[in-house]
């Protein structure tokens, strides 16, 4: 298979299960290493990153409109929206404080495919229990209190593991603090933007600080354009899914994934 084929699927990887609780680290380090392909370097990674940004960007642009505009606001009629500025802002500072002194562990985690499907099952358990033991407590995202967006930073930053889903730890956070599932997944997915932002700017400074061989300009453009894509389907997907069925679905998946890949590697 040619560099380019391999550049779309890896995009297309990333578009879909960025978005999805099932862990867009985890698959991808199971490419790599199950198909024995070689990694094609940090800017490719930051080229990803902009790509599924931009589809959040675009799918929730209304949502974000508002909320900045309201952030800079004095606006008594845009307290709600000001609030949940603050509320993404809140969170993301949680997963940032947390994660920083974890880097090192972290980083080690994702030289292990053993702990990679741990982590898969780890994904599966929180969703099985979420569904299972949370109740529904508010009825809109501005009644989510700062201690309540705290927790679901915390759980953000539990998924900066491979094999952890962001989208499923935040989902699953939400869920606990009282959101229902739609509330809880609309939260992760504007959540996900600065996280997606940060997280592409260490990747680009680590690009720039240990230059790497580029993947090459059309197969990084046919990658971006198939993670765009698959990225805005897989947000509008989810959010009609969460609206009629529970996310056990999800779980079986990470469940089966996670069993069948320590399966792989005890007897590897």
């Amino acid at each position: 298979m040619t560099e380019f084929w391999r550049a779309v699927i890896l995009g297309a990887v990333q578009g879909v299960t960025e978005f999805l609780p099932i862990s867009s680290s985890g698959h991808l380090m199971l490419i790599h290493t199950g198909l024995g392909w070689v990694e094609y370097g940090l800017a490719y990674d930051v080229i990803l990153h902009l790509a599924t940004l931009l589809a959040v960007a675009i799918y929730f642009r209304t949502d974000i409109a508002d909320i900045t505009v309201a952030f800079f606001s004095k606006d008594p009629t845009r307290a709600s929206e000001r609030k949940l500025a603050w509320l993404i802002v809140v969170a993301t500072a949680a997963t940032a404080v947390i994660a920083a002194p974890f880097s090192g562990v972290i980083e080690r985690a994702f030289g292990s495919i053993t702990w990679i499907g741990a982590f898969f099952l780890l994904t599966s358990a929180a969703l099985v229990a979420a569904e299972l033991l949370t109740r529904k407590q508010m009825h809109s995202l501005s009644e989510l209190s700062w201690q309540k967006a705290v927790l679901v930073g915390l759980a953000q930053a539990v998924a900066l593991f491979p094999g952890v889903s962001r989208a499923g730890a935040t989902i699953v956070g939400g869920l606990g603090v009282g959101l229902d599932r739609e509330q809880a997944t609309r939260f992760s997915f504007l959540m996900s933007g600065p996280i997606i932002l940060l997280a592409g700017a260490k990747t680009a400074l680590d690009a720039i600080a240990d230059p790497q061989p580029f993947i090459g300009i059309p197969a990084a453009i046919a990658g971006s354009v198939v993670a765009f894509v698959a990225a805005y389907l897989s947000i509008a997907a989810l959010l009609a899914f969460v609206k009629r069925y529970p996310l056990y679905v999800f779980a079986v998946y990470t469940g089966i994934l996670g069993v069948a890949t320590l399966v792989w590697q005890l007897t590897g």
